[in-house]
């Protein structure tokens, strides 16, 4: 007998973890499973094809928001070419209406619901059974043997409709390790869970519903974070909803990692700021730069709108966090926002952003709110006036406090914030304009409104575009020219034109601080740094190798590659591509005194 369990993922990079340990814990039949991981943007007839290559017996889909109208495609076409094939879905996309879609879908021969595990290796026990007692070919799927195992929706005798009671809740330790063999994830993502359940409720999330929080045996799990430490695997994302909701646990762990780290793996984590405690925060912020990233929900900062979703948190610890985290300057925060939530308005969503991105996150994601069936918000969609897709991911359109036309308004502003925060390509040009706006929502706001006018939405822009197209606007709104003297203009004149020339040295010195462009933005004028001059600081005599001291056997030219001499700001700065923030990825900066004594 031949099972095969099939994941559709968003990306190549990323892994299903969930179709692994269906493998691991129905290791008895372990070879006879075979896992096919695609990604939605293969071609259709691709999957089709190596899905009738392999000839299953039985074929799982893992069904989630971002591949389900992909299964729901293959499930017409599947039954064509394998007629007998049994077709089973699993996920947290088909735990909740999985009799509406048998009913829609005549090929499928059930739903497994909610934790997968042991339910899929009865439902393996079921088809031994039953190819055991049969002519050799797995049979349809009836009787009550079937109807014994919990957990599923399938079809009865009679061709009804017919769910099984819940099963209880697993023991997360069982679950076998699934990357033993670590080389079918080389250049992927790692995913791992130390706990399953969420403490929380919040209404628009599904984690809310398993109650039951479990969490593996701490043994199992640095047994394991060493495996991953020994293999070298660039990073690691615990899955865990809320990773530190337990304290000892997430001690355990995050010490753990530090003491044994070999300076290569990444471990990310989704936490709650606001439960962070001070022995928490000192053991974070002593940890090696780039070991650990957190990304934190904060969803929103208007206090009507967290009760109404039943979210506990407590925004002022939150932002305390958040501020003792970044002043060691060794965690990336990727911060979240959520627009749609009930009582959240346009200008409350504003409110909401700036108070945010005054936490200077390292990323800050501007997200939608997303209808899941089986939420409290799913229930409450008429009580809010939420008008969403019918097509996943169920995205809101518009509610009672927010329009659509607003919501295409903030679809435009996450732009922005994802090409001129997010990219972290900008930074201190954005940081200098920010100054000149009420706040920081209203300055991307403005962007947005100058790339409307401009026609620059849904072009595909080029890395030197984009900090011209920011010059442009920065021009536009100061109402200055950067070659104007301001001679003859008066004061206010003369004043734009100083801050347009400041814009540029500060759009000069994100350019160079990733990378070492030779073809310079049209806004630029030439490098101030004389070729005598550079010609002198890249001499080969090691006492003059002050800033160079790492480039020992390097010629010249080869140095000039590798590094970059610019006049900034009235100083001589150096760029040192060698040498980067390993959050961020920004070359190293020197400030290089005129006589060649200059401190770092």
């Amino acid at each position: 007998m031949k099972i095969l369990l099939a994941a559709i993922n968003a990306k190549y990079i990323h892994s299903n973890l969930a179709v692994y340990s269906l493998r691991a814990y129905a290791r008895k039949y372990g070879k006879e499973a075979d896992i096919a991981e695609y990604t939605i943007n293969q071609p259709l007839d691709e999957i089709l094809m190596d899905i009738y290559t392999q000839r299953p017996d039985i074929l799982c889909f893992s069904c989630y928001l971002w591949n389900i109208s992909y299964v729901r495609l293959l499930l017409r076409e599947i039954p064509k070419i394998l007629p007998d094939v049994e077709i089973w879905l699993g996920g947290p996309e088909v735990s909740y209406n999985a009799r509406e879609l048998l009913g829609q879908y005549p090929c499928l021969a059930g739903v497994i619901c909610g934790e997968g595990e042991e339910t899929f290796l009865e439902l393996m026990e079921y088809y031994h059974v039953r190819s055991e007692t049969g002519a050799g070919r797995v049979p349809t799927v009836t009787g009550a043997a079937l109807l014994d195992i919990r957990g599923i929706v399938c079809r009865g005798s009679d061709g009804s409709i017919m769910e099984t009671a819940p099963r209880p809740a697993l023991d997360l330790s069982a679950v076998p390790f699934v990357y033993e063999d670590i080389g079918e994830f080389r250049n992927r993502i790692v995913y791992y869970e130390s706990s399953r359940g969420c403490p929380f409720s919040c209404s628009y999330c599904l984690s809310s519903i398993d109650k039951c929080l479990r969490f593996r045996d701490i043994r199992l799990v640095k047994k394991e974070i060493q495996f991953f430490i020994d293999q070298k695997v660039p990073q690691v994302k615990f899955v865990d909803r809320t990773f530190n909701c337990r304290h000892e646990h997430a001690m355990e762990v995050w010490k753990y990692i530090k003491e044994h780290d070999k300076g290569v793996t990444n471990f990310h984590f989704e936490i709650g700021a606001d439960l962070l405690n001070d022995e928490e925060i000192s053991l974070i912020r002593s940890m090696r730069p780039g070991l650990i990233q957190f990304e934190i929900g904060i969803q929103s900062a208007n206090r009507e709108t967290i009760c109404e979703i039943k979210r506990k948190m407590d925004l002022e610890k939150a932002e305390r966090a958040v501020a003792q985290v970044r002043q060691s300057r060794n965690v990336h925060q990727h911060l979240d926002l959520i627009a749609g939530l009930p009582y959240e308005d346009y200008d409350s969503f504003a409110e909401s952003f700036d108070r945010v991105y005054a936490m200077k996150p390292d990323q800050l994601q501007l997200g939608f709110l997303k209808v899941l069936k089986g939420s409290l918000m799913h229930e409450r969609t008429e009580e809010y006036g939420i008008v969403y897709q019918d097509r996943p991911p169920y995205e809101v359109l518009s509610t009672k406090w927010l329009s659509y036309a607003d919501v295409i308004r903030l679809k435009k502003i996450e732009e922005m914030v994802e090409v001129y925060y997010n990219s972290g390509q900008f930074r201190h040009t954005v940081e200098q304009a920010e100054k000149e706006f009420p706040g920081a929502f209203a300055m991307y706001s403005a962007l947005a409104d100058y790339y409307e006018r401009n026609a620059l939405f849904g072009v595909s822009h080029s890395r030197i575009a984009r900090y011209e197209h920011l010059f442009c606007f920065l021009e536009e709104h100061t109402g200055g020219r950067s070659d104007s003297t301001g001679a003859g203009q008066g004061d206010a004149s003369a004043a734009r034109s100083t801050k347009m020339a400041e814009y540029t040295q500060w759009l000069t010195v994100d350019l160079y601080l990733r990378d070492n462009v030779r073809n310079r933005p049209w806004f630029l004028p030439e490098n101030k740094v004389s070729s005598d001059e550079a010609a002198s600081f890249y001499r080969t005599e090691e006492e003059e190798r002050r800033y160079l001291k790492d480039y020992a056997g390097y010629d010249r030219r080869q140095m000039r590659k590798m590094t970059h001499l610019e006049r900034l700001f009235g100083r001589l700065i150096l760029f040192d591509y060698r040498k980067r923030d390993p959050l961020n990825g920004d070359a190293k900066v020197y400030q290089i005194a005129e006589e060649r004594k200059g401190t770092e």
